[in-house]
């Protein structure tokens, strides 16, 4: 069993739930888009998210931002290294007219860990914007990209989903701000410390209502959108009013995490039963 948990938590720790979380989103944009899957942008999606939530979480904590000295984190970093390389190797299979797009995104990311100028502030540390920066690089790589990657304009329907994945992953980020209010510093400005544990659930209740609404803004409904995005809306509801078990570890880094994974997983099976 101690094996199995080792093997897990470094399932969780290397951010490989969280990169399958990235692309299954990206895999449910596909389908609404009614595009076939492109493995190359998947997999570049996958190690790329890899490698940036492992720089994020260990690199700002190291020495200029690379030597790490658990060897627990070495493993990681080793990891993530081989990741950068199968990122690289899918980068290059995919058309060069969505790697701006993908260039301004990983700026972002890098900002987001490492501050522009030396005395100057990282994104994360800019009380209040934290949630919406992870949000817009979320929306950028699983809507953004398939929709250039399968040559969509950006029409009102794409819009109207970028709105509805931004709010989405905003939803998806509360149980993470709930449970680290008692260790974030108070500089952060999260929702949790500026309005409250009860009050944030409310804002994350109205904001998955008005994210299940907006469907029916949409010019061309996936067949069973309607009813999935229904059971969606009611797993995060129950997610956002479980509070007092949001402090065990697996309850959101793994549980909430995989609502992603899910929902690619009910529209695989309505597709493939129904």
């Amino acid at each position: 069993m101690r094996i199995v948990k080792s093997i897990f938590d470094f399932y969780l720790d290397a951010s490989i739930h969280v990169a399958l979380a990235v692309i299954c989103l990206t895999g449910v944009t596909f389908y609404l888009l009614n595009t076939s899957f492109d493995i190359s942008l998947l997999g570049f999606i996958f190690f790329g998210v890899i490698v940036c939530y492992n720089f994020v979480k260990y690199g700002v904590e190291a020495y200029k931002y690379l030597i790490v000295s658990s060897a627990y984190h070495k493993t990681i970093q080793i990891f993530s290294f081989l990741a950068f390389v199968f990122a690289f190797y899918f980068l290059m299979q995919l058309d060069r007219k969505i790697w701006a797009a993908i260039g301004v995104m990983t700026l972002l990311s890098a900002l987001y860990a490492v501050p522009l100028l030396p005395r100057a502030k990282n994104l994360r540390n800019l009380g209040g914007f934290k949630i919406y920066i992870v949000a817009l690089v979320w929306v950028g790589f699983t809507v953004l990209l398939p929709a250039m990657d399968a040559d969509i304009p950006l029409h009102w329907d794409i819009w109207l989903l970028f709105l509805q994945r931004f709010i989405f992953v905003v939803v998806l980020i509360l149980p993470f701000e709930i449970r680290d209010l008692q260790w974030d510093d108070t500089s952060l400005r999260t929702l949790p410390q500026m309005y409250g544990v009860k009050k944030t659930q409310r804002i994350g209740i109205v904001l998955t209502v008005i994210f299940f609404f907006l469907t029916f803004l949409r010019d061309a409904i996936y067949q069973y959108e309607i009813l999935l995005r229904l059971i969606l809306c009611g797993i995060m509801i129950f997610v956002l009013l479980s509070s007092k078990k949001m402090q065990p570890r697996y309850f959101v880094s793994f549980w909430v995490e995989g609502i992603p994974i899910l929902w690619l997983g009910m529209f695989w099976a309505v597709e493939n039963y129904f």
